[in-house]
Formats: C-alpha cells, structure tokens, sequence
C-alpha cells in the first residue's frame, strides 16, 4: 500500500476516535448524569447496566471501541499490513540488537493466549511487533494529541526531588518497559542513575534499546525477563516503575510480581506503578469493565476488583498511596467531560526495617 493511504486512513481513523471521545462518550454519560446525585451515588455497575445496557446510544459507543480499534490495527491500511509489508526494511537496524534474557526465561501462557489491544499475533510473535505497538501507542488516548510523550514525562517527574535528580544514583528496574516510553525520560531525569528495563517482548526490547542509543540514553540496559522473576539480587533495587502493566496480567500474577518487587527493593526502597484503577464512580467502573472485553484486555476487569492496599499490606510494604494522575495540564481527572482512561498512580514503600525490628521484637 502507498504510505501517504497508510497515514491518511490512519488521520481518519483517529478522528472518527476523536468524535467517539468527545461527542458520543458525553451523549451516553449524560444519561447518568441526569439521575439526582445521592441515587448516582449509590449506584452499582449492575445498575449502570440496567440503565443503559440495551440503550442504541451506549451499544454504537461499544461497536466503534471495538471496531474502530479492529480498523486501526487490521484493516486494509491497517498497521499490522503496513508494518508487514515494510517488514524487511523496517527491522534492518532492529536484527543487530542482542537482548539479554534471565535464566530460564519463558513466555507465560497468559501472555501469549491473547492478541492484547487487538494487535494481531501480540507484541512478541513477529520482529515487527514493538513498531506497531509503538505507532499504535502514538494515539492510544485521542485527548493528547501529539503530547503523548507528555504523559510519560509528567509520570517520570513524580517520581524525584527535582532538586537532587541530575545527581541521582541510584538503581531503577522498569518493570514492562515495552519500547521505554517511560524508560527513556525517567532516564533524562536521572541521568547519573543506573536503569534495568525488562519486558516479556523482545520486539518492544529491541526497539527500546535502539531509540535509547539514538537519544544518547546511555545508563539503561533493556532486559527480556518476568517482571514476577526479574533476575535481580535482593535488596539491590532503590526505586522500582511500571506503567500501564498491571491491567496486562492476572490477579495470580500481579500478586507475584509486588513479592518480586518487594524482595529485590532496598529497605526504605520506592515502587511506583501508573495503571488504570481508582474510578470516578460506577458508570465509569461500567464503562471500563466493558473496554476490558472490547479491546481484548481480560485482565482489566480483574484488577478493578483487588483490594490493592489491603494486598500491598499483606506483601509488606508501607506508605501507599493511591491517587488519580493528571495525564495531561488541561484535562482534570475528576470534571472531564470527555472520555479518557482512569489514569491512577499507585506508590509503596518497603520499610527501612522488618516489622519485627520497627517494634523492638525478634
């Protein structure tokens, strides 16, 4: 296909995206909205379904989700047919790169029973896979633009005194680093810092490393490892990040990688995660539980279901806090009117001491 067919179906497609976000989105919303504010209050998802479930409004919202999406990745001028018609020439510089992996490593079976996001094959079945996952990215959440970026910055920025960053030194594991869209500007942050960012894709890892030569990002080393089996030392870790990981994995998992991560943190270490979780209220825990089945992301629905902090607690770590994330200056998290992804940032501390200690037992 022509290149210049390729992106104009794509312009199209992420407008059609755009008037789904802002224009039908609302249309379907307001009829929550316009229940008295005590009775929305107490609402179940139960009760947003019986409200709007069979509504023509909320069902042609759910069909463009779906096939706008299905368009976007696998229609005629599809990334997917793009990507794999180019693919030759498009993974020329990405065969050169060596990805380490950890002992043993193996793809979960989870992982690789789904196209998540609709991309065929997934991220980590074809050489070709973390360019389309990357160029699919660039309009994941219309609202932003060409200010995706900005979300990862702004997410980065939380996570050090800007006072003492440029001197920072100490270790970091991004934990699904994918192609390092967050990785790379935790590392401008923290330039004097040491970064291991693992993935389960080695297609995203290649990409990673292969950006991050380019943009001089010289203190990450990308990493094919399970963030539940990171192949780290105990107690080597000073800060450990994801972003927008845990709604990929199945509460088992998730479970498993927090006891990793727990381990391989210093005493007084940080982990910081940036997913989807604390919602406004319950159409929009309706509206997402739905999104997990439409945009094939089975473990989405799951996760609104974890009691993270009481499980956070349970692992062992103290001073969490949950709070929603401004992905952008101008989109307020609690009074946008528009669609966008309940964006939460999720932080935890391992104690500087073992419980017993902190309380002067054995």
């Amino acid at each position: 296909m022509l290149e210049r067919d390729f992106v104009n179906s794509q312009d199209f497609i992420l407008s059609l995206k755009m008037g789904w976000t802002k224009s039908l989105y609302p249309q379907v919303r307001e009829k929550f909205l316009a229940i008295d504010e005590d009775k929305r209050n107490e609402m179940s998802v139960a009760d947003i379904e019986d409200l709007i479930g069979d509504d023509p409004d909320y069902n042609f919202f759910s069909w463009c989700e779906r096939h706008l999406q299905k368009l976007k990745y696998s229609g005629a001028y599809g990334l997917h047919p793009f990507h794999k018609e180019r693919s030759e020439t498009l993974t020329d510089e990405l065969r050169e790169e060596e990805i380490e992996r950890t002992e043993n490593f193996a793809l979960p079976d989870y992982y690789k029973a789904i196209d998540i996001h609709q991309q065929p094959g997934g991220v980590w079945s074809d050489p070709v896979g973390g360019l389309i996952y990357e160029r699919g990215a660039r309009t994941t959440t219309p609202m932003l633009g060409n200010n995706h970026k900005d979300l990862h910055y702004r997410f980065a920025e939380t996570l050090f005194d800007s006072e003492v960053s440029e001197n920072w030194t100490g270790t970091i594991i991004d934990l699904g680093c994918g192609f390092g869209k967050s990785t790379r500007p935790i590392s401008e942050y923290v330039p004097k810092s040491s970064i291991v960012a693992i993935d389960l894709a080695e297609p995203c890892l290649k990409l990673g490393k292969l950006e991050a030569q380019k943009k001089q990002n010289t203190n990450i080393k990308f990493k094919q490892a399970d963030a539940r089996i990171t192949g780290c030392d105990d107690e080597s870790i000073d800060l450990a990040t994801s972003t927008m990981l845990l709604h990929e994995m199945p509460e088992r998992a998730i479970i498993e990688m927090f006891s990793e991560t727990f381990r391989i943190l210093k005493p007084g270490g940080l982990a910081v995660h940036l997913d989807f979780w604390q919602m406004r209220d319950a159409f929009d825990r309706f509206i997402f539980e739905g999104h997990s089945w439409r945009n094939n992301e089975p473990f989405m629905r799951p996760l609104f279901s974890m009691d993270l902090p009481e499980i956070l607690r349970e692992v062992g770590f103290t001073e969490i806090a949950i709070t929603p994330f401004q992905e952008a200056e101008d989109i307020d998290p609690i009074t946008c009117p528009f669609w966008r992804f309940p964006w939460t940032r999720i932080s935890m501390s391992k104690p500087e001491q073992p419980p017993s200690r902190r309380n002067g037992t054995e």
